[in-house]
């Protein structure tokens, strides 16, 4: 096979993407491999079944190592004056091209091997939707990672006038960690900690075992304190899982203002990463505050921007997070220093909701709280009076948790003019108070149930190219909802509602 360099124009990946290909499929087949040689070793014994893993250990290795020599070979790419292209595959030759004023991201990252190698993963975007918005070169050198970023990302325009700094505006501080467990990760890393310890066993054959040896250990243990602590267990592995995915996600965490008017985020203690953006497509910030994490005082910050990359995996990398989880005062400072403001717009005092919106989350909470208690009373007056007192406990647990949240959702709702900005904030489990720049409304969306008509409510939405790309004010007097979408933007309101009332939703 001919290795012949290509134009000079043109630029090919690092070779040694070979070799990381070779030892990350050689890692999995080394996790598959002891599985397999148990399971085989029952039919042709010990030796036989090693000698044959390690024969198809070889074989899936050099098949994998083999083709990525080939798209190594068979992959190109140009940055040109107008245009990025990229050419690859063998016998069906995919030739894509972005234009390059229609870049918005250059993000770099890079697992342990590609680190310790010195490589790049590059990911060219438009965040527009789909794979075909997106380019990318895996892997490249980190020097030439860092070229392509400052060389993509080089605009012609001036950074907006301010007099915040420039440089670092954020910096890991180690003791955010304590806020990792209060997260919801954590449950949600307990239960999966315990499947796989079953999944495992199952695998090896020794499910029954595992399930004989905890009987053994709470033999003695009534079944109520038996639940108890396995589910602490469960917690503990999910506490100790949370802190690790945060140290790997967070470590090495520093937000910095680039000359030109780029905010750049950089993280990550085994895989780095690095996620540029540029302020001249920044409409606003929003400061996540989950139930876990607002309890305790803090909350997170995220970029309401356009241009971030929306294809699958971008949306499961945090791509938009300019703060992890940090004390709410701090979260304020980094963002009025990420908008330029004296003052963040998520501090500004909001205008309270009326008591009918009160009533609406008291009146959903508990029809959501009572809806299964009631069908298990009624199973239990048909079957066994036991779900009858089931329904009773669950009743006793439910009732007054969905209460307090329906109370704290009330308090959370809230929206304001703040400047620039307009401010909205709702949520009880995931608060979310969200400052959107009012030049950057395109249009409103105003409903009205027959419900809220009742009670002088509505429900009012601004609508934007940026971020989720709606952000409402839920249940305001209908007076006031109306006044401050008007003087949010104005102009943009006052024809439609000289044609009639708003319009009616569910």
């Amino acid at each position: 096979m001919s290795t012949a360099a290509p134009p000079a124009d043109w630029h090919r990946l690092d070779p040694r993407t070979v070799l990381v290909t070779a030892l990350v499929v050689a890692g999995v087949v080394a996790g598959a491999a002891v599985p397999t040689t148990l399971g085989l070793a029952g039919w042709l014994g010990l030796p036989a079944a090693v000698l044959w893993v390690l024969a198809a250990a070889v074989l899936v290795i050099g098949a994998a190592a083999g083709a990525d020599r080939v798209r190594w070979h068979r992959t190109r790419y140009r940055i040109g004056p107008e245009r990025v292209d990229l050419h690859t595959g063998l016998l069906i030759v995919k030739r894509r091209s972005l234009a390059r004023g229609r870049i918005r991201t250059v993000d770099l990252t890079a697992n342990p091997m590609l680190r310790l190698l010195g490589l790049v993963t590059v990911r060219i975007g438009t965040g527009e939707q789909g794979s075909e918005s997106t380019l990318e070169l895996d892997p490249v050198t980190r020097a030439e990672g860092e070229r392509l970023r400052r060389v993509l990302l080089e605009r012609a325009v001036t950074a907006p006038a301010g007099v915040h700094r420039e440089g670092e505006l954020a910096v890991l501080d180690p003791r955010w960690i304590r806020y990792a467990p209060v997260s919801f990760v954590a449950p949600m890393l307990g239960g999966a900690a315990a499947g796989a310890v079953l999944q495992v066993s199952d695998w090896v054959g020794a499910r029954a075992d595992v399930i004989a040896w905890i009987g053994d250990r709470f033999r003695e243990t009534p079944l109520l304190w038996t639940i108890v602590a396995l589910v602490l267990a469960a917690l503990v592995s999910g506490v100790v899982g949370a802190l690790g995915l945060w140290i790997e996600m967070w470590w090495n965490y520093r937000l910095e203002r680039e000359p030109g008017g780029t905010l750049r985020v950089r993280r990550g203690l085994f895989t780095s990463r690095s996620i540029s953006v540029e302020e001249a497509r920044l409409r606003g910030v929003d400061l996540v505050e989950p139930l876990g994490v607002r309890l305790f005082g803090a909350a997170r910050l995220d970029a309401v921007t356009t241009g971030l990359a929306k294809d699958h995996e971008a949306r499961n990398a945090d791509h938009n997070t300019l703060l992890p989880a940090a004390p709410r005062k701090r979260a304020d400072v980094v963002a009025a220093d990420v908008l330029r403001e004296a003052v963040a717009p998520t501090g500004a005092a909001l205008t309270p909701h009326p008591r009918a919106a009160r009533g609406r989350r008291l009146r959903w909470a508990l029809a959501a709280a009572l809806g299964p208690v009631l069908l298990l009373a009624l199973l239990g007056a048909l079957l066994t009076p036991v779900l009858l007192w089931i329904a009773l406990g669950c009743a006793a647990v439910a009732v007054p948790v969905a209460v307090v949240l329906a109370l704290d959702a009330y308090r959370g709702l809230g929206h304001a003019l703040s400047g620039r900005y307009l401010v909205t904030r709702s949520g009880t489990v995931r608060r979310s108070t969200a400052a959107l720049e009012r030049a950057g409304v395109i249009g409103w969306t105003v409903k009205q149930s027959v419900f809220q008509r009742r009670a002088g409510l509505l429900s009012v939405t601004a609508t934007t190219a940026a971020g989720g790309g709606a952000y409402t004010a839920y249940d305001a007097d209908a007076s006031e909802g109306l006044t401050f979408a008007a003087e949010a933007v104005p102009g943009l309101l006052e024809p439609f509602l000289e044609r009639g009332a708003p319009s009616s939703g569910p």
